[in-house]
C-alpha cells in the first residue's frame, strides 16, 4: 500500500520489491501506456533482475483495437466478481482478501478439471 498521492510507478516499485522473493522467475512484465520509459523499466531491472523485461501494450491507432495480453486480467476480474465476497471491498484485512481470491480461483480450477 502506498500512500493516495503517490505516483503508480512508484507503487509498482514498491510492490516488486516486497514480492521479489516469490518473482524469481519472472521474465516479463507486461504494462500500460503508464508505465511507459526508460526509467521505470531500468528501476524493475534493478529490483527484480536483468533477465526481467518490460513491455509496455500501446494503442496503434485511435478506434478501438484488441489490446494482446490485456483480455487475461479482465477476463480474471471478470471471473473474481462473480463471487459476492469479492465484488466490492468487504473485507477488513488485506489478506483475508487474497485468502478469497485463492479460494474462488481454486474452486475455478477444480470446477474445471471436474467437468
Amino acid at each position: 500500500m502506498t500512500e493516495a498521492n503517490a505516483p503508480e510507478r512508484l507503487g509498482a516499485i514498491i510492490v516488486l520489491d516486497e514480492a521479489k522473493e516469490k518473482l524469481s522467475r519472472l521474465e516479463v512484465i507486461w504494462v500500460d501506456q503508464g508505465y511507459s520509459g526508460k526509467n521505470f523499466a531500468n528501476a524493475v531491472q534493478q529490483v527484480c533482475g536483468e533477465q526481467v523485461r518490460v513491455e509496455v501494450i500501446e494503442r496503434t491507432s485511435q478506434t478501438f483495437e484488441h489490446l494482446p495480453k490485456r483480455w487475461i486480467v479482465e477476463r480474471t476480474f471478470g471471473w473474481l466478481n462473480r463471487f459476492r465476497r469479492l465484488s466490492k471491498d468487504y473485507e477488513v484485512y488485506s489478506e483475508v482478501s487474497e485468502a478469497m481470491i485463492y479460494g474462488s480461483l481454486l474452486r475455478l480450477m477444480v470446477r474445471r478439471l471436474a467437468i
